[in-house]
């Protein structure tokens, strides 16, 4: 009787010592993506996903790639901008980070300052 069921099951229930990541191939990704793409109903992406053992945002990515914007979230899209674009971004870029360092200076000396300050007034322990 186990015999059978562990046939129909088709897989060993026994845990493995160390996990590996699962590997799909480009068939099984097309085949799910197009999949998700016909779920109209409630419902239907999700049963979907509990039967395929699949997390709905690899499915988006995989659906992503399959419309040919294979861009992974680690990867950003190249700029672009003609030259004279270019150069007004740095010099805005540049303004910022100029202003941010004037501010970052203004609160260095404001601190030395302040520090001197309580050198100063702090009462002087008889020795």
């Amino acid at each position: 009787m186990t015999e059978s069921i562990e046939k129909k099951i088709g897989k060993n229930p026994e845990v493995v010592e160390k996990a590996t990541r699962r590997r799909f191939t480009t068939e099984y990704k097309e085949r799910i993506a197009t999949e998700a793409e016909q779920c109209s109903k409630p419902g239907e992406l999700g049963s979907l996903l509990r039967r395929e053992g699949l997390y709905s945002s690899t499915v988006q990515r995989w659906r992503r790639q399959l419309q040919g914007s294979s861009m992974s979230p680690s990867k950003k899209p190249t700029r672009t901008e003609s030259p004279s674009q270019e150069i007004a971004r740095l010099k805005r870029q540049n303004e910022r980070l100029t202003e941010k360092v004037r501010q970052a200076e203004l609160i260095i000396e404001v601190q030395k300052k302040v520090s001197e300050l309580i050198q100063t007034r702090s009462p002087e322990k008889p020795g």
